[in-house]
């Protein structure tokens, strides 16, 4: 589709204007349908925010992971991610806190749970890297290493923890469903419909921003780590403002924390294991997964105080991203060099 389509920057911006608003209505196709599932199952709100719509909407960054792996160019799809997953704690909750007409309502069930499971996560993908760097080396500057599918099993059995927790959690809420009036087919319908326009308008949205990113010279990590990032974070946005705008503010965090914590220990392991084994560079990632860690910490502190997020915190949050990028840019031009093999 690409190679048909005239290479022009007008036409990219319209395509990046069209794909935005197609998923728009994708996201809103699986957020309705993932509550309504969810009533019908007697899925608690944390439960659904934190797996239902987090799986859903981070299908955009499982594609490009595994396109990358695919293609060779994985340390790029990590890279994406983790701007992705910093992009997911730092500028969603602000935007839904801000786009909210009161403080954002959290809970000790996101705090405590959500938050932390997803610091353990992080942690677990820094071991499960620094095992291949030992165990599989490949060069020692920058630090890379080979990451095998024995390797790719352990974030993958952590998920499956996290999903026990999950389950145990429905268990002890004992939900009453809601099963009248509900035609379970189409909404799982309308679930694999909003899933199939979010994933191939991302691709284009993605596609797009990459050929503006070659067209005005910025830099591919520099465009990978911020703009790709947030052009595959655009559906966890639109599904946590709109619920956030709904007052379920534990819906609309746990989408954040739930889509992270399955972009760290899923996304990044089936790519390993659909291609056997991928080159990590540890000098780029684990600084990066560091940042990530700080990011999620303020995102932390800031729930926990009162257990809301007001327009002050939003705005911290927005101004720690806003260093994020600045250090980012900083790396791309040279004028710092905590990354290796950028």
């Amino acid at each position: 589709m690409t190679g048909a389509l005239p290479d022009s920057p007008l036409l990219h911006v319209l395509v990046i204007a069209a794909a935005t608003a197609f998923i728009w209505i994708g996201s809103g196709w699986l957020e309705e349908a993932a509550e309504t599932l969810s009533g019908y199952y007697g899925l608690p709100a944390v439960v659904q925010g934190s797996v239902v719509v987090a799986v859903g909407s981070s299908f955009p960054e499982l594609v490009s992971v595994l396109v990358t792996a695919v293609t060779g160019v994985f340390d790029m799809g990590v890279g994406a991610l983790v701007g992705s997953a910093i992009f997911n704690v730092l500028v969603i909750p602000a935007a839904s806190g801000l786009g909210s007409d009161e403080d954002l309502e959290a809970s000790r069930a996101i705090v405590y749970k959500e938050a932390q499971f997803y610091m353990l996560a992080v942690s677990a993908l820094v071991v499960t890297f620094a095992l291949a760097v030992i165990y599989f080396p490949v060069s020692t500057d920058p630090i890379v290493g080979t990451m095998p599918r024995s390797l790719a099993v352990i974030p993958l059995a952590l998920y499956g923890l996290y999903l026990f927790i999950q389950y145990q959690d429905v268990d002890d809420a004992r939900i009453d469903p809601v099963r009248d009036g509900v035609d379970v087919r189409r909404e799982w319908a309308r679930l694999g419909g909003g899933l199939a326009i979010i994933v191939v308008t991302v691709e284009r949205l993605v596609a797009s921003v990459e050929s503006l990113g070659v067209t005005f010279g910025i830099p591919e990590f520099l465009a990978g780590v911020t703009v790709v990032a947030a052009a595959t974070s655009l559906p966890d946005t639109l599904v946590s403002v709109r619920t956030a705008r709904e007052d379920r503010g534990a819906t609309s965090l746990g989408n954040v924390l739930g889509s992270n914590t399955f972009d760290l220990l899923v996304a990044i392991p089936l790519g390993v294991l659909i291609v056997g084994e991928v080159a990590v560079n540890f000098s780029t990632a684990v600084p990066m997964l560091g940042v990530l860690t700080a990011a999620t910490v303020l995102l932390f502190v800031t729930l926990r105080t009162s257990l809301t997020l007001d327009a002050r915190e939003s705005y911290a949050l927005l101004a720690a991203y806003g260093l994020f990028v600045a250090w980012v840019v900083a790396e791309s031009v040279g004028a710092t060099s905590v990354l290796r093999g950028v």
